[in-house]
């Protein structure tokens, strides 16, 4: 946005009241330690960088901010964080209280840290807080775990967790930062905490109060299948684990003494894959949006907006398809309507929304035979211009035959030598998959699915064409995808997944560089092309002229490139010749081939099977990095601990040197279904075992850390 800096990794921000300024919790990293700044607004001229104010206590993670009520009379400040409390050897979620000065330069005494509330938690946190319009706190707090409820404290109502906790904190009981408002929904039943406001809560990932309708919005992750907003009134009790929103879950579980609520709002996984809660919308750039509640999705960028009566939903659409990978959504001292994308700096920092003036472009191909890229859909051959490409370590498609092609219609292609290409405006990249009706028998293979990734206005979107029976052309679907059965030999049904077009992008993400398989790594191999030609693919690429080269970016080291440019000294210009010849480049090693290293077809998988989300600011929640060029001492999975579900293995680890037993990370790239933990989470049903052999061999053979 206009007029703000662009901090690295924010993950909240709120407007110190009555000023131009704002205060911002953010990371230096993706992960890790959080820290506290002041955030100014400029606008004329270069705009202030953000001032650091505060660590997060306990080296942990701070989540929300609140000012009081009365916050220019006291300057009481609230941060929801999780990490470590002083004399606490477990993680926990805590609410802290600090004093703030209320005038320039708004500085924050460390000193004055005081615990209002807090509760063992190391995975799905809550630590959300608001104030109502009456001056009482809401607090969340999830599970406290980081898979399916492994403790079971979804259903329990003499805990803490997983709940809005509704506190007073002007009139604390003795011993203690708070006292109960005497009419929560709970606070006469000895089977409850008092505190409790409502509960069933997993994962709940911000909350906010509108004085205006008297509406308290959470939003929550869901698990499998379902992400969730609920509009809480006090009582509810949400239902998890025995439900995940209104769908049963584990059923089996005991329940809590209250009949569940279904959720205001609910969305599959082929919407929405991590919702980010937002706030109503009361400013006066958008009134087309007056009183509606905004809301995101952490995975897709994709935002929404709910109008609510208080008894029935009035108006819900999706309002805008972004590339952000969304934390929060905030007001900024004009009460206009900022988002959060959690990136790197420089990338990372504040967004608006604007209204969009385009009209609707109708003409996209509703068949491949319209697309233009096909000379003929039946024998699946391509127009003159598009070009075949193929990779070293394909993505597992459940075992399904692929055919890549680009079309790049003007233009170069930016050469990259460490991540994914940037390619041009309107290109398109085309997959198509092919199901084996006899296995093994190539001859037998039939078109299910053609795929294209699109750059259009500056951003990928991704679509998706089911073929006919007849395999004489193929339908564009619709956003939300589709599933279907085939039969193959044996009578055998063989499901298939038509990805959503949110689904999509849920890999093909900003941190993956939208673009995945198109990277030296990749390419780099022979490739057939029409007419019987054979070449590197890079060299093939480059003799076409197709590829814009950056050589000053590409000298030994940044302090070379600083040392050669002299004053006045010309900057050489993009260039179509690659750096190296493809030898000297990165390739990447087949992940079934036995004869290349073992360690190197490990690594591959991996990288296509997994980096794209385990990455920095990729979007995976476990604290690992899987992309081939981190050194493995650095991928963070040897000997590391699960930070998630340990599926009951005794002193489980990512990866256990030589004991694939102890090793989640196999036991999570061989399951399956609903509930398993699967990883990949989406395109596959059926497990690669031989890339859980492949994974099994390598662990045998690793070395413990020293």
């Amino acid at each position: 946005a206009a007029g703000f800096p662009k901090p690295a990794f924010p993950i909240s921000v709120r407007t110190i009241p009555g000023s131009g300024e704002m205060l911002m919790v953010g990371q230096p990293r993706a992960y890790g330690p959080s820290a506290v700044y002041r955030v100014a607004v400029s606008s004329e001229g270069p705009t202030p960088a953000p001032v650091k104010l505060i660590d997060t206590p306990g080296e942990g993670t701070a989540y929300d901010i609140a000012f009081h009520p009365r916050w220019k009379e006291n300057g009481f400040v609230y941060f929801g964080w999780n990490g470590k409390l002083p004399g606490k050897a477990d993680k926990h979620s805590a609410i802290s209280r600090y004093t703030m000065s209320t005038k320039p330069p708004f500085t924050i005494d460390p000193a004055s840290e005081t615990t209002i509330i807090s509760w063992p938690s190391d995975g799905h946190n809550g630590a959300a807080v608001c104030f109502g319009k009456d001056g009482l706190m809401f607090v969340t707090s999830g599970d406290g775990t980081s898979d399916s409820d492994g403790n079971l404290m979804g259903q329990r109502t003499d805990t803490l967790l997983a709940k809005v906790l509704r506190l007073d904190v002007d009139h604390p009981a003795p011993g203690k930062a708070y006292s109960v408002p005497k009419d929560n929904p709970f606070a006469g039943d000895k089977n409850f905490v008092p505190e409790t406001w409502a509960y069933g809560l997993r994962a709940p990932w911000r909350v906010s109060y509108d004085a205006a309708d008297d509406q308290l919005w959470v939003c929550q992750n869901g698990q499998d299948l379902w992400e969730q907003a609920f509009l809480v009134k006090g009582g509810e009790n949400f239902g998890w684990s025995v439900m995940e929103g209104s769908h049963p879950f584990y059923p089996d579980r005991k329940a809590g003494p209250t009949p569940f609520t279904k959720p205001t709002v609910e969305h599959p996984h082929s919407e929405a894959r991590s919702l980010t809660g937002g706030l109503v919308y009361r400013g006066k750039a958008l009134p087309e949006l007056a009183g509606a509640y905004i809301y995101g999705d952490h995975s897709t960028g994709h935002i929404w907006a709910v109008r609510h009566t208080g008894g029935k939903i009035a108006w819900h659409k999706k309002i805008a398809i972004t590339t952000l990978r969304i934390t929060g959504f905030a007001t900024d001292p004009d009460g206009e309507l900022l988002v959060l994308h959690h990136a790197a700096e420089g990338e990372g920092g504040f967004f608006r929304l604007e209204p969009n003036t385009a009209k609707a472009d109708a003409s996209f191909p509703r068949r491949l035979s319209e697309s233009g890229l096909f000379d003929s859909v039946k024998e699946h051959r391509m127009a003159p211009g598009v070009i075949p490409y193929s990779v070293n370590a394909p993505f597992w498609s459940d075992g399904l035959h692929k055919a890549r092609f680009m079309a790049v219609p003007e233009g170069t292609v930016g050469w990259n030598p460490s991540k994914s290409w940037d390619f041009p405006e309107k290109t398109v990249l085309v997959k198509s998959f092919a199901l084996e009706t006899r296995a093994g028998d190539p001859a037998s293979r039939k078109w299910i699915e053609t795929r294209f990734m699109t750059r259009q206005g500056g951003e990928w979107y991704g679509y998706s064409y089911r073929w006919n029976d007849e395999g004489t052309d193929a339908t564009l679907l619709p956003a939300a995808g589709a599933d279907a059965e085939y039969r193959v030999e044996g009578g055998r049904s063989v499901s298939w997944h038509y990805p959503s077009r949110a689904e999509c992008m849920v890999c093909h993400s900003r941190a993956a560089n939208f673009v995945l398989g198109l990277c030296d790594g990749q390419l780099n191999r022979d490739q057939e092309y029409p007419g019987g030609a054979k070449d590197n693919q890079l060299r093939a690429l480059e003799h076409i002229g197709l590829l814009s080269v950056n050589w000053a970016g590409h000298v030994a080291a940044p302090k070379d490139a600083a040392q050669r440019q002299q004053p006045n000294q010309r900057t050489a210009k993009p260039a179509t010749m690659l750096p190296r010849a493809p030898e000297g480049l990165a390739r990447f090693a087949d992940p079934y081939d036995k004869a290349q290293p073992l360690e190197a077809r490990a690594r591959a998988w991996l990288h296509t099977n997994c980096a794209t989300c385990h990455v920095e600011a990729g979007g995976g929640n476990a604290q690992m990095k899987l992309d081939f060029a981190t050194p493995l001492e650095k991928m963070g999975i040897i000997d590391a601990r699960p930070l998630h579900q340990a599926f009951g293995i005794p002193d489980a680890r990512l990866m256990a040197p030589g004991d694939p037993a102890r090793s989640v990370l196999i036991r999570r790239i061989g399951a399956r279904g609903p509930g398993s933990g699967q990883m990949p989470p989406l395109s596959s049903a059926v497990p690669d075992r031989a890339a859980v052999e492949l994974m099994e061999e390598w662990c045998r053979g690793l070395k413990p850390k020293p």
